[in-house]
């Protein structure tokens, strides 16, 4: 039973890793800092809750899951208003960075 825990928190934790992969390399590849941001927060905020998840798992039921458990729900509330903030101000600001602008 040990192993298909750790086989599934494994899983997790790799898919996890590919979501955070995702998010770096649309940060790096996207044009402006709409699609920039959209990539990392929606890619961030998954690759976080399928680690996290995936520890979860493989740590148990306990104080360390409810703790993770908490992180998770913060992250799940942050990450989102930062980013709807982020691309509030750079709407008003009136103007897109592109990255050609960029040297």
């Amino acid at each position: 039973m040990a192993y298909i825990l750790n086989g599934i928190a494994i899983f997790f934790i790799m898919s996890g890793l590919f979501f955070f992969m995702v998010g770096a390399l649309g940060l790096i590849r996207l044009p402006d800092v709409f699609s920039r941001m959209h990539a990392t927060t929606k890619a961030d905020t998954l690759g976080a809750g399928l680690v996290l998840f995936g520890v979860i798992i493989w740590q148990g039921i306990g104080f360390l899951a409810f703790n993770i458990l908490l992180i998770l729900i913060f992250i799940w509330i942050t990450n989102p208003t930062a980013a709807h903030f982020i691309a509030k101000t750079e709407y008003l600001r009136g103007k897109s960075v592109e990255k050609d602008d960029v040297k």
